[in-house]
């Protein structure tokens, strides 16, 4: 039986806001889950080698390439590119997977530094205009995917019905869903409530009907954490809200929980008793199990681990980007374009607008 083909990810070891102290370690992390990681390091040397030396087997399969030059997490994108472009870190990081010599790039650094530099580094796939962050959202359901959660503010009825197109493509291989159902945030559930372009693009996913995905309908707030529909879409200022609201939540809940068991010598000896139930619990409830964001639309795969991370939560990334790496994310995706997105969505798109224009 032959061996199989290493994953080969690229990660930039000076962002976030610890840098090569979470990133090595994490890497170290997710190479004991999955042994068939080879990695590609960039970052100062003198920074990342002597943490290299830690992890004997993290430096067996790992090739390190020293650059001085890193973003900060203060940098504007703008900034970012004038000054990092291909010399940073998180620029070669990208560059690598553009090259073909990384199947996927990590990193933990500055958000719109990363989105501008992968955007002009990779561009974006045939069709889509912008590109999108979707996040694994813990549910009562399981788990749902969410986008957009930061990428650009703001979208038209185009853009929605893209992250649609995308988001369920990611849904039937997070998964293995055959037609995921899709449903749009807004403020009700009723047809008449929301901006006119959420309307619009409600409108386009039902009159397109696509094979590929099941068009639910509104969602609100509340429905995200119950699950009610496989993906949930929305622009990245509302999204990006609603993702640190749920992970300040989390936190809230979590806190509330170790005041209430430790109160008094009852409650400590029910913690006892159940503790096994709260480990579970806090593992479902915390963001560090679920971090990462996938960069949807790119010609290429890029992983967005949150910033003030630990080790844990980045080798949860670097998981993420060797599962859209084995399960041919970008693949499935580039299908589900080819045969939903020119005919279905283009043809719907101008067929109501005109319609809309002669109401």
């Amino acid at each position: 039986m032959s061996k199989a083909v290493p994953v080969r990810i690229a990660l930039d070891a000076m962002g976030g806001d610890v840098g090569a102290g979470v990133v090595i370690p994490g890497a170290a992390r997710a190479l004991e889950r999955r042994p068939d990681i080879e990695f590609l390091i960039y970052g100062d040397s003198a920074v990342v080698e002597p943490l290299l030396e830690q992890y004997p087997k993290l430096k067996a399969v790992t090739q390190f390439i020293h650059t001085s030059v890193s973003v900060k997490m203060g940098d504007k994108p703008s900034q970012a590119l004038r000054q990092g472009r291909r010399t940073s870190s998180m620029w070669m990081a990208i560059e690598a997977v553009k090259n073909g010599q990384a199947d996927c790039a990590v990193s933990a650094g500055n958000t719109g530094a990363l989105m501008a530099m992968a955007k002009f580094c990779l561009r974006t796939m045939a069709h889509i205009d912008r590109p999108a962050i979707a996040c694994i959202w813990p549910t009562l359901r399981g788990e749902s995917i969410v986008l957009d959660v930061g990428a650009s503010i703001g979208a038209d009825a185009r853009h929605l019905f893209d992250l649609a197109i995308m988001g369920s493509a990611m849904a039937q291989i997070v998964f293995g869903l055959e037609r995921p159902t899709v449903g749009l945030l807004n403020v009700g559930v009723e047809d008449v409530k929301g901006l006119e372009e959420i309307k619009l693009a409600a409108r386009m996913l039902k009159e397109a009907d696509l094979s590929s995905l099941n068009y639910h309908g509104f969602v609100e707030g509340d429905d995200i954490g119950r699950g009610l529909v496989d993906v949930v879409v929305t622009e990245g200022f509302t999204g990006n809200i609603a993702l640190k609201t749920a992970e300040g939540t989390a936190k809230q809940m979590a806190g509330y929980l170790r005041a209430a068991m430790s109160a008094t010598w009852m409650s400590k000896l029910g913690y006892l008793l159940a503790r096994g139930a709260f480990h579970a619990l806090r593992e479902k409830m915390n963001p560090r199990s679920s971090n990462g964001g996938v960069f949807l639309g790119l010609d290429g795969i890029v992983i967005k681990s949150h910033g003030g991370t630990d080790d844990i939560g980045f080798s949860s990334a670097v998981e993420i980007g060797y599962e859209m790496v084995r399960d041919q994310l970008m693949g499935r995706i580039h299908d589900s374009l080819m045969h939903n997105h020119p005919l279905a969505g283009a043809a719907t798109a101008d067929a109501l607008e005109t319609q809309m224009d002669k109401g």
